[in-house]
């Protein structure tokens, strides 16, 4: 089957990420089936959502992995003039949700896979398939799992988020931490017998906004990325009943993406340290005061040396001399991390395209990944 195919087919599963993917996975495990392909599913607690893991060639080799999700992101409230869960062939692009991010490329690595089933490949090739990258790379974890039990892990891994098809050896880590800020109703005719935590949360975001201010003038720097420090953000804000009631709760959703080398932790205590200087005045008229800190989830960072193998390797696959860093986060970092998988990112399109209305991949790039993964092969094929 030819990648604009499977692509067409993937773009009309709507696997915004609260809804299930099973149905597209159903899809693909038959679709290698179909090629004498295998393939595991791993599914969610509710089997709703699963991830796929298939390999193609000899057992007990490293082999390289092809990684991607398919989980997508809402379309609500955005001005498509195309179908979003439909694929639309004009001007030299193809339009729908998750082209870009990420579907484009693993309609790739599906072609690439039934490819391979039609070769002696002298070294394996791994399609990895997860869900709810998108709400902080989730559902990936039950795959790591599984592979950090595996006696034979992936000797590389290629994620195949959108690069322009150059080769990224980085991205920052992500950790998503929540402030809960505790005050005392009351009237808002007296309202300055209460303590507002709207109030609270909002000296809250200027502690961040300080923290920040501090870490783009002073700390860490790479100059490979767009920002090249580490960003605090603050993401959603929380609070209130009804304007005459002061409200005695909000909550501040905020986020630390961090550089490699960064303290994370002593990042967060500097922020925890800043909340406590604004409540603990407040204690003696208000002991219930409080600004509490905790953390949701969080992802590494991938930092891969320019000069490592999977580097050099992926680099010859795509005729590229030089190499970059990403500003969005993968998955990239947990198989670096948790199983020692030498990874890099490349794939088609662009992650301005991506999250946006009227999404797209262009043909041209989707051909180029092809002619990378068809150079893959060959490479299989050859032992390496």
């Amino acid at each position: 089957m030819q990648t604009r195919d499977i692509l067409e087919r993937l773009i009309a599963f709507d696997t915004v990420s609260h809804r299930p993917n099973i149905a597209l996975m159903d899809y693909v495990r038959d679709l290698l089936a179909a090629a004498g392909i295998g393939a595991v599913l791993i599914p969610d607690a509710g089997g709703g959502k699963a991830n796929l893991y298939a390999t193609v060639g000899p057992e007990g080799v490293g082999g390289v992995m092809l990684s991607g999700h398919t989980d997508v992101v809402p379309v609500e409230g955005q001005a498509w003039t195309h179908p979003p869960f439909a694929l639309t062939e004009a001007e030299g692009r193809y339009y729908g949700r998750g082209t870009a991010d990420m579907k484009g490329f693993v309609a790739c690595a599906i072609a690439a896979m039934l490819a391979a089933a039609r070769r002696e490949l002298r070294v394996p090739l791994h399609l990895a398939l997860s869900y709810d990258e998108e709400i902080g790379c989730m559902g990936v974890r039950s795959l790591i799992d599984m592979l950090g039990a595996a006696p034979v892990r992936p000797r590389m891994c290629i994620v195949g988020e959108p690069t322009g098809m150059m080769v990224a050896t980085g991205h920052k880590g992500k950790v998503a931490l929540r402030a809960t800020c505790t005050g005392r109703e009351g009237h808002s005719a007296l309202a300055p017998l209460a303590l507002n935590a709207l109030h609270l949360a909002a000296d809250f975001v200027g502690v961040v906004r300080g923290v920040q201010a501090r870490v783009a003038a002073e700390g860490l720097t790479d100059g490979d990325y767009d920002v090249a420090y580490s960003t605090l953000h603050v993401g959603k804000l929380n609070g209130g009943v009804q304007v005459n009631i002061v409200p005695n709760a909000a909550v501040v959703d905020w986020e630390i993406r961090s550089l490699a080398g960064e303290d994370v932790a002593a990042l967060i205590a500097e922020v925890e340290a800043g909340a406590e200087a604004v409540v603990a005045p407040l204690r003696a008229e208000f002991p219930e005061a409080a600004i509490r800190v905790e953390r949701l989830w969080d992802y590494p960072g991938l930092g891969t040396a320019s000069d490592a193998g999977v580097v050099n390797f992926v680099k010859g696959l795509t005729g590229a001399n030089g190499t970059i860093k990403v500003a969005f986060g993968t998955e990239g970092g947990l198989f670096d991390a948790r199983l020692g998988i030498p990874t890099v990112i490349c794939g088609p399109g662009s992650m301005a395209q991506g999250h946006k209305p009227d999404e797209f991949v262009s043909v041209e790039q989707i051909d180029r990944c092809e002619a990378m993964l068809v150079a893959l092969l060959d490479r299989l094929e050859a032992g390496f």
